[in-house]
């Protein structure tokens, strides 16, 4: 990509796009577009239409989502499915439409089976029953994956995916409800110290295991692949059957216990640990095959301990404590 090409960054304010804007900035990019959503509502279609044809933007890079964690999916379905889907629809169409040279769109690890074989290949989408607590947010995913893939089958363009596994870091959402697990983890663990509270109860049995990846990390793997030349990604990921997207991780997993007590590590709390195993655990595992990221030259760099590290003084700095 030239460094002054016009690229719109859809959903710059949450977690992933910002740290895609910081990102995109770092490495030198200067014609960033990146509305808010009261100048840019992406699920209405007309106003999407007039966005592209009025900026013509050169690049895409799609980070707006509805997302959250296990309550957030199991409490808002409906909204989970129908904001993603008109979210995706409504830019992908209209990137295609207006000559778009490249479109990356960021999907989940959520999309595989939830009984996938583990690490999880790319291969794997749709050879299993999903994980009920968020299928309507997978299915959303999947139809932009599937969407991605139609559009360059039938029309020639080069709209690529990434699937990252969870995410954290700076930016991320501390609600002590709607939030993933990390960010919660943090926020509870942190408030039971400046409480000096006897014990933490975590949702679940503890034995579930995450992998994790840092969001300045994910950043650096979707520029990676933004700045691939056309030669490589038509050859690895333009060539249907093969998957036009990759998974986005670390290839390294740890229990929910396991994180739970790095994270208490980090934060200073000192008191007892529990777990609640009347709580929904979700997926068993969710570890990723990154194998096809590395083949086309990118790892990941930050360790959890470092990253939940960097993560608790981003909430230091940006959330007022009791």
């Amino acid at each position: 990509m030239d460094k002054h090409a016009k690229i719109f960054l859809a959903g710059s304010n949450g977690l992933v796009g910002s740290a895609l804007h910081r990102c995109l900035k770092a490495a030198g990019y200067t014609n960033l577009v990146t509305p808010e959503i009261d100048q840019l509502d992406l699920t209405n279609q007309q106003a999407v239409a007039d966005f592209f044809r009025a900026e013509k933007p050169e690049y895409v890079m799609l980070a707006a989502a509805k997302v959250g964690g296990i309550h957030a999916n199991n409490t808002y379905p409906a909204e989970f499915i129908y904001l993603n889907l008109a979210i995706q629809n409504n830019v992908i169409h209209n990137a295609y439409l207006n000559g778009v040279k490249r479109l990356l769109f960021l999907g989940s690890s959520c999309i595989y089976p939830k009984l996938a074989p583990q690490p999880m290949k790319e291969e794997h989408l749709l050879t299993g029953l999903l994980e009920p607590t968020n299928e309507p947010y997978a299915i959303a995913k999947i139809a932009g994956i599937k969407m991605c893939e139609s559009y360059n089958r039938q029309y020639g363009t080069k709209f690529i995916a990434v699937m990252p596994t969870n995410l954290y870091g700076p930016g991320d959402n501390f609600h002590p409800e709607n939030s993933h697990v990390l960010p919660a983890l943090i926020r509870r663990f942190h408030e039971a110290k400046v409480t000096e509270a006897p014990e933490v109860v975590v949702w679940g049995s503890g034995t579930p295991k995450r992998e994790l990846l840092y969001v300045e990390d994910m950043a650096a793997g979707c520029l990676h692949l933004m700045e691939l030349s056309d030669e490589t990604v038509a050859r690895e990921l333009l060539n249907y059957p093969a998957p036009c997207f990759v998974n986005l991780g670390t290839g390294e997993d740890v229990t929910i216990r396991e994180l739970a007590e790095t994270v208490a590590q980090v934060v200073g709390f000192r008191g007892n640990l529990a777990f609640d195993a009347s709580k929904p655990d979700g997926t068993p595992r969710k570890l990723q095959d990154v194998s096809r990221m590395q083949q086309l030259g990118w790892r990941h760099t930050v360790g959890l301990k470092e990253g939940v590290a960097r993560t608790y003084q981003w909430y230091l700095q940006n959330y007022r404590q009791g």
